[in-house]
């Protein structure tokens, strides 16, 4: 199964916070699953390293790359299509970082990892 890690669940996975649940690991963690990373969400990672919001995350900005693969992750480049599906979202989510997950998990066909609730609202299938 392919399915989308939110920002959180990412930060979670990697710094092996007790936040993220046992089901979520559990996803995570089985290797036949393909785990999709946005890159929306390394935008705002470094967005929030930026703003001083975040910054146990900036060891991560060094070496983003490296630390996925590692993982087995991989990146999900953002589209046109997802653009334009995350600006006509309806609804008044503002947040333009989940704005995107949700269009990519749309665009995509596939569940999102996330504690995010306000997600289900959009037709999306979360995992946690």
């Amino acid at each position: 199964m392919d399915a989308l890690l939110d920002t959180h669940a990412l930060l979670w996975w990697l710094s092996d916070d007790p936040a993220l649940t046992k089901p979520a690991r559990r996803i995570i963690a089985q290797t036949a699953n393909v785990m999709l990373v946005s890159a929306a969400s390394l935008w705002e990672i470094a967005t929030k390293v930026r703003l001083g919001k975040l910054p146990t995350a900036a060891n991560f900005l060094t070496d983003f790359a490296g630390h996925l693969d590692r993982e087995g992750f991989q990146i999900l480049a953002i589209s046109a299509d997802h653009a334009v599906r995350a600006g006509l979202l309806p609804g008044p989510h503002k947040d333009p970082f989940d704005r995107m997950l949700i269009a990519q998990a749309q665009a995509e066909n596939v569940p999102i990892v996330s504690n995010e609730t306000l997600f289900d609202s959009y037709g999306v299938r979360r995992l946690w």
